[in-house]
Formats: C-alpha cells, sequence, structure tokens
C-alpha cells in the first residue's frame, strides 16, 4: 500500500494506495472537523485547490449530525461529496482538549458533550464502530493525548493503556471490516505513538505498536506544549523504530516550517488547523512570510495576497478588496482567505515532492525556512 519512490537523507518520497485512490506523499490533509472545510470551502473547492486527503473528526461527528444518521445516508464520501481519501481522528484528542468534561477508565472515556453537557462514553470500540459508520478510508486508533509536560508516572501509565486500547481497535476493526452492512469493508487503521517528551517511553511504545503491522503510524502527542527543538527531537528518536514500509502520520502539526522539519525527519503525513484558522482572521500566507490584511496599509493594495499565486483568490481579488470584505465583515472575506492558505499548504507540499523527484529538498528546504524566517 505504501511505496517509498526516492529518499534524500531521512526524507522520502512515497505514495499511499487507499480504497479512495492513491496518495502523493508527503501530504497535507485539509482538516474538515465536522464534514466541513470552516471558512465556506465546498468539497468541490478542495478538489480545485489540490487537497489529496480530507480530516474529519469522530467525537464531533458522533455528536451532530451522528454517526448512524451519515451511515443511513451512505457514509461520509457520500454525506459531504468527496470521492478522494478521508482520515478521521478517533476522538483520542478531545481526551486532551476536554479534560475538565472527562473522566479516563480502563474501559474508555466518558464525556459530558461540549454542547449540551449530555454524558458520552467513548472506548476502543466504540470509536472504531463509529469510524466503520462514518465509512471513512483511514481510522485512526483510540488513544490517549497527554499535554506536555506531564509527570514521567503518568505518561508510562497512559502510554501502556494507550497501547492495550490498540489491541482492542485492531480487534474491533477486525471484526467490523468482516461484517456484510460495513459501508467500506477495506477500511484501514493507523495506530498512534504516545509518550509525551520521553525518549525512551516514545521508543518503547514505537517498537511495541510496529509489531501489529497496522496500515500506518502516527506520532501523536506533540504541539501540545513542548517547544518546536523538543517536538523536533521527540521525531528523530521515534521515526528509526517505526516500520520503513508504512507511512507516518504527524498529528496536529503545524506551520510551513513545521512541515519542512518533519519532511526532513521522515514524516510522510500532517494536518493542522492553522491554515483554516488564521485564514479567517485575515491571516495569509506568502512564500516570504504571514501577513495580516486587516492592516491599513493595505487599504488601496491593487495587488493580490501573492504575485504569481495560482489560487482562485489571487487570479481575481485583490488585497485591499480582501481586507474591505474584513471590514464589512462579509464572510466571503474569510472564504477567500481560506481558499488561500489551503492552496499555499497544498502548493507547499506539491513543491516538496518536487524537489524530493529532482534531489534538491535540503536546498528547497534551507531556501525556503530562510525566507519565511527573514519575514515573521
Amino acid at each position: 500500500m505504501f511505496k517509498v519512490l526516492k529518499r534524500n537523507g531521512n526524507a522520502k518520497r512515497g505514495t499511499f494506495t487507499t480504497p479512495h485512490g492513491t496518495v502523493q506523499t508527503p501530504v497535507f490533509m485539509n482538516v474538515g472537523t465536522l464534514a466541513a472545510i470552516k471558512g465556506a470551502v465546498s468539497s468541490m473547492d478542495l478538489k480545485d485547490i489540490g487537497c489529496q486527503v480530507e480530516l474529519s473528526n469522530t467525537y464531533h461527528l458522533h455528536l451532530r449530525p451522528g454517526d448512524k444518521t451519515v451511515y443511513k445516508l451512505g457514509g461520509l464520501h457520500k454525506f459531504m461529496n468527496w470521492d478522494r481519501p478521508i482520515l478521521t481522528d478517533s476522538g483520542g484528542f478531545q481526551v486532551f482538549s476536554l479534560a475538565s468534561m472527562r473522566k479516563i477508565k480502563e474501559e474508555g472515556v466518558y464525556f459530558n458533550s461540549h454542547i449540551d453537557g449530555r454524558k458520552i462514553f467513548m472506548g476502543p470500540e466504540e470509536s472504531m464502530q463509529i469510524q466503520s459508520n462514518l465509512a471513512s478510508t483511514i481510522a485512526m486508533a483510540f488513544d490517549e493525548c497527554v499535554e506536555n509536560p506531564s509527570p514521567r508516572d503518568y505518561v508510562k501509565r497512559s502510554v501502556e493503556r494507550t497501547t492495550r486500547w490498540l489491541y482492542r481497535c485492531k480487534d474491533e476493526m477486525a471484526r467490523l471490516n468482516s461484517m456484510e452492512t460495513t459501508i467500506n469493508k477495506k477500511q484501514m487503521l493507523f495506530g498512534i505513538n504516545q509518550g509525551g517528551v520521553y525518549d525512551d517511553l516514545r521508543i518503547e511504545h514505537a517498537k511495541e505498536i510496529s509489531k501489529l503491522n497496522l496500515d500506518g503510524y502516527a506520532i501523536g502527542g506533540l504541539a501540545v506544549g513542548e517547544t518546536h527543538e523538543e517536538m523536533y527531537r521527540i521525531i528523530e528518536a521515534v521515526v528509526p523504530h517505526l516500520p520503513e514500509d508504512k507511512p507516518i502520520y504527524l498529528m496536529g502539526v503545524g506551520t510551513p516550517i513545521n512541515i519542512l522539519e518533519g519532511v526532513e525527519r521522515g514524516v510522510d503525513f500532517f494536518d493542522c488547523v492553522l491554515p483554516a484558522r488564521n485564514g479567517r482572521h485575515g491571516h495569509v500566507y506568502t512564500h516570504s512570510g504571514k501577513i495580516n490584511l486587516l492592516n491599513a496599509k493595505y487599504e488601496l493594495d491593487g495587488s493580490p495576497i501573492e504575485e504569481g499565486c495560482e489560487c482562485p483568490t489571487c487570479k481575481n481579488y485583490t488585497k485591499a478588496y480582501i481586507r474591505h470584505l474584513f471590514k464589512a465583515k462579509e464572510m466571503l472575506a474569510m472564504r477567500l482567505c481560506v481558499l488561500h492558505n489551503l492552496y499555499f499548504y497544498n502548493k507547499l507540499m506539491e513543491d516538496i515532492r518536487k524537489a524530493l523527484d529532482e534531489d534538491k529538498f535540503s536546498e528547497f528546504k534551507q531556501k525556503t525556512v530562510e525566507q519565511f524566517s527573514e519575514n515573521i
């Protein structure tokens, strides 16, 4: 399923074949938590801006419209009119982000809904069942994401429980994929490496989960309190202990520089809410760094966000117009900026793949990081 076409040091250029098409890697997955990109971006738009994989969230879709509703409507692909790969996060990150509203036990996690306060239980089996109902291409294993830094004793116990949960996820996924009523009987499963900022716990866990011969492996629990240097150190420690013939996914990361650093260390999949979130606030990415379109200096600027950019926004609109839309509180402002930012990220990945194909990744990375660092 995963084929490495070329290596530049630890950086990999590959392809990942799925039931919903082949993904060119390294790849950035566009985040549509509730089966939609925030900022009024449609699934048709995603194709126009070069998106290969869309990412949605198990916990949020379980709450609304409900995974059983999505199942009755034919699964997530049909529901949101997207025929390319979809990855669903397991709900494990909500174990971290909803810390004040949950209780963790061996059987799973008890939540209070952030919408109406009702009680919800999610364990490994429930997470797999929800993701099977959604019929995503790739299901993520249910895990606990801990804050960095956290006490070593707690992290060790958490990792051991996450491992036990992973075995349960694999068994339940196999059961579900064998059922006649399952929509996607070839649903893939990615395991998640945890261990906080403790190299030895991370390495031990990577070795353990590698034994399960899953479809792919993720590095979770980063970008949750540690420094960038700590994050890069953990990636360097973990990647050599994960299978070479499976894709590696760095969850929830990150900035363009984070992505370049991740690729250099052997990461194949990325996702992050930053491009869409920043776009909704008028912060847009260019090859010379990030700019804020709300600044007064753009009031009479008749140029696009970035000269030469082929995104739908830059081909048709000016900074002055988009700034006016924000000031007038028009929804179109957010849409145009999110479209640009997601195009920028997808094009960055395309350029990374091209540099890897041409054995020029090191030079490309150095030049791009310097451009960003000078202007951020």
